[in-house]
């Protein structure tokens, strides 16, 4: 059974960091890739970063150079390193197992980021 934990998320303040992880079971890690996306309130899902089994990794554009997403397949874990946030970041954000067509997620981990 595929299992994805999230954990990391908090309250910030605009401008600050958090570092959230995914914990994987159930499947080789190390031969998917991975993906985090995200739902603001009210709105749908949203895709915000892929991390491939080549290292490669690309970013949707409304975080694009302040977000940062790694993989320790040894561990079994993705990482989304996320500084420099904004009120718009506000969501609950998924680990997601495969790339933007993901095949599972998990429960999410909220992110709220308030002065």
């Amino acid at each position: 059974e595929v299992q994805l934990v999230e954990s990391g998320g908090g309250s910030v303040q605009p401008g600050g960091s958090l570092r959230l992880s995914c914990a994987a079971s159930g499947f080789t890690f190390s031969t998917y890739a991975m993906s985090w996306v995200r739902q603001a309130p009210g709105k749908g899902l949203e895709w915000i970063s892929t991390s491939y089994t080549s290292g490669a990794a690309n970013y949707a554009d409304s975080v694009k150079g302040r977000f940062t997403v790694s993989r320790e397949n040894g561990k079994n874990r993705l990482y989304l390193r996320m500084s420099s946030l904004e009120p718009e970041d506000t969501a609950v954000y998924y680990c997601a197992q495969g790339g933007r067509s993901w095949l599972n997620r998990g429960q999410g981990t909220q992110v709220t980021v308030s002065s």
